[in-house]
């Protein structure tokens, strides 16, 4: 298949890099949210990360206008069915995921891929919403989208051999980056890795063994990590964060998958981070650390 129109359903912060990564790859977006308000956000969203790489000399004016053009706003399923994959990124709720795919069932002829973005959930049970559960598949980007070169690519219990393969070159050919092949497992290999080590330091914060300053600077210099743990969990969103170690918990039951008191505590004061500019640090609407 010759990919040039991709659809990506929700416009939070890994649909917007998703949609803005792909339009820059020349790809044509349709890119949906539930509400016309939701879906403003989102591209005006695009629309600021552009306007940063702008500052930084990393893109013209033309290329700015080149790439917001590939991006189409719809708020309608039904458009879709015109699309050559559709990847879907909203919350980490399994059943709110099992009714889009239920639908996109319905819109999208048989052939074309629909793939997940979840980090966390069953595909096979995304899937069985679906009445071809041969053409789903889970395709993990990681945030910051247009940086990280690694997709993990997810295969649930009734993914076919050429979903796969359509889906492996896609990535490795079409949006140029390293595609690595998962089976199912709660969390695959990246967040259940990193969920853990964020609640370590999490624990090693609610002990009062170092600021949180102090925990994420020592990772950053000694491990020459982009962002330290905390940060990173910042711009995850802290609900996220919560809401991927607590369904590994409930599948593993090992007490290392148990989320940090600390953790539940900021989520209950709706301190979720970048999205609500307040988490373990504080953030600008731009989301950039104050």
């Amino acid at each position: 298949m010759n990919f040039k129109r991709i659809g990506v359903i929700g416009g939070g912060t890994m649909g917007q890099g998703i949609s803005e990564m792909l339009a820059a790859k020349g790809l044509d977006v349709l890119l949906v949210e539930e509400t016309p308000e939701k879906l403003e956000h989102a591209y005006s969203m695009i629309e600021t990360s552009l306007d940063k790489q702008l500052e930084k000399w990393a893109i013209t004016k033309a290329e700015k206008k080149l790439i917001l053009a590939k991006i189409h706003k719809v708020t309608h399923f039904a458009e879709l069915g015109t699309c050559d994959m559709v990847i879907e990124t909203i919350s980490e709720d399994l059943d709110a995921k099992k009714e889009v795919f239920k639908q996109l069932d319905q819109v999208c002829p048989s052939n074309i891929i629909l793939a997940s973005n979840t980090s966390t959930l069953s595909l096979t049970e995304i899937a069985g919403s679906t009445m071809y559960p041969e053409r789903v598949i889970g395709m993990h980007f990681i945030y910051p989208v247009a940086k990280i070169e690694l997709v993990e690519i997810i295969r649930g219990l009734k993914t076919s051999e050429a979903t796969y393969e359509e889906t492996k070159r896609f990535v490795e050919e079409t949006v140029e980056k390293r595609g690595i092949m998962v089976y199912e497992s709660p969390g695959f290999v990246t967040s259940r890795i990193i969920c853990v080590m964020i609640n370590e330091a999490l624990h090693v914060l609610g002990e009062g063994v170092a600021s949180a300053e102090e925990i994420d600077e020592a990772m950053r210099m000694g491990y020459q990590f982009q962002y330290g743990p905390l940060e990173m969990a910042d711009r995850f969103g802290l609900d996220s964060i919560l809401a991927a170690l607590e369904r590994m918990f409930r599948e593993f039951g090992e007490l290392k998958y148990r989320p940090s008191f600390v953790l539940k505590k900021m989520v209950r004061a709706g301190n979720l981070g970048v999205k609500t500019g307040e988490g373990f640090f504080k953030y600008d609407k731009d989301g950039d650390r104050l």
